[in-house]
């Protein structure tokens, strides 16, 4: 399909990064290049993994509007894992044996990402990870785009406890139950240790995916704000589920000067559903907003109304990721001068872009971006006014100091 000029334009709005063709690209002899996404689009995970799929496909429309990759037009080959942690392990299988694609973007929950890795290792795949993580991870088949805890987790932590964020002495640690969670306040924990907060002074719960029913835990959760010590909650909570927990910190009055909330996996698309009247001041963390002022991000969201056509769809941390390492596996390539994914790998190391939220970003030899960690209070409109950030993008530690057996991996 023919793109308008007015809506290629719009796509092009990369900062000059990447010049528009003022005609309909011809692309070279050959099949097109493959890309997969594979991302929940029903489940418990859809709320959060639909934009993603979106966003690849904006991504495959504007590289093709420029004349494809290596001058080959791209395809987009779109699974729907819905939510269902051994199917992703099947579509990815159905991705690299069957449909043979080059390069898949994918995967939100931890769970979904330890499915497919055995898949993406033994067929000699790659995969792109878009959004934060518990770290403990380094796969040769693996970019990670989204956070590891010393980017998100930890310094969020410790803004709580800092005058700033309300100087907690108790910390509620509130999950969905599976590894991303369990892992993170594993590292929260001797972390909250190391700093003075013994055990007793930490509250853990956990629920299932899609858990609706928050009434008791919130009630909890106050009795132990109650006890004369100033309590904050960090939440591992993830999809659906949100939306219940938030409505009912609401219901029982808890407002972001009393118990302030900093949440990891709650964003822009999140918020959509929810009144977040009651919610103003509650704080999220990730190391992108939609609300972070700056050319590259008027780009990015420009480049995204241009192609969803909604001005009400927002955008949010995990599809900066996703555009970020889009962009580098297209500079990869072009520096390989094939998508063969051991040429790719290589050339992806040092790989830089200039990320929507302002800041350059790097992949480094561990798979990991360099990002910047902000923390953003909820505003009524469900967007974020940025309370913190750091003066530079940060190199990923995805082998905790905090977990002890990681002492020989560290060196």
């Amino acid at each position: 399909m023919t793109l308008s000029l007015t809506r290629r334009a719009a796509l092009a709005g990369l900062g000059g990064a990447l010049a528009m063709p003022a005609i309909r690209p011809s692309f070279a002899q050959g099949a097109p290049i493959k890309v997969g996404v594979l991302h929940s689009l029903s489940g418990t995970m859809a709320i959060s993994e639909t934009a993603l799929r979106d966003t690849v496909l904006m991504m495959v429309e504007w590289a093709n509007a420029q004349g494809g990759v290596l001058g080959r037009k791209l395809e987009a080959v779109v699974v729907d894992p819905a939510s269902n942690w051994p199917l992703f392990a099947e579509k990815a299988r159905e991705l690299l044996a069957v449909s043979k694609v080059d390069v898949t973007f994918g995967c939100w929950t931890s769970v979904s990402r330890k499915s497919v890795l055995p898949v993406f290792e033994e067929l000699n795949g790659l995969l792109f990870y878009p959004v934060q993580y518990e770290g403990e991870e380094q796969s040769k088949n693996v970019f990670y785009t989204g956070a590891a805890p010393n980017q998100q987790a930890i310094p969020a932590t410790e803004y709580l406890m800092g005058k700033d964020g309300g100087e907690a002495k108790r910390i509620v640690l509130l999950g969905t139950d599976y590894v991303y969670p369990r892992t993170t306040n594993r590292i929260l924990r001797a972390y909250l240790n190391s700093k003075g907060i013994t055990d007793a002074d930490i509250m853990e719960e956990y629920t299932p995916f899609g858990h609706s029913d928050w009434q008791g835990i919130v009630s909890r959760v106050k009795r132990f704000a109650g006890e004369g010590k100033r309590t904050a909650i960090v939440s591992t909570i993830n999809g659906d589920a949100n939306v219940p927990f938030y409505r009912e910190l609401g219901n029982q009055g808890i407002k972001a000067e009393d118990i302030p909330c900093v949440a990891f996996s709650v964003g822009e698309e999140e918020l959509a559903g929810i009144d977040t009247k009651p919610l103003v001041g509650h704080l999220a963390a990730w190391n992108y907003f939609m609300s972070m002022p700056g050319k590259p991000n008027d780009d990015f969201k420009a480049m995204w109304r241009a192609y969803i056509k909604n001005d009400k769809r927002v955008t949010n941390d995990p599809m900066e990721a996703t555009y970020t390492g889009f962009r580098m596996w297209m500079q990869a390539v072009a520096k390989a001068g094939t998508t063969a994914v051991d040429p790719v790998r290589q050339a992806m190391y040092g790989q830089k872009v200039m990320a929507p939220c302002g800041y350059e970003e790097e992949m480094r030899p561990n798979h990991h971006l360099t990002k910047p960690v902000v923390i953003g209070e909820i505003q009524e409109n469900g967007q974020f006014n940025v309370v913190y950030k750091t003066p530079n993008a940060i190199a990923a530690e995805n082998w905790s100091p905090f977990i002890p057996e990681n002492a020989a991996r560290r060196g």
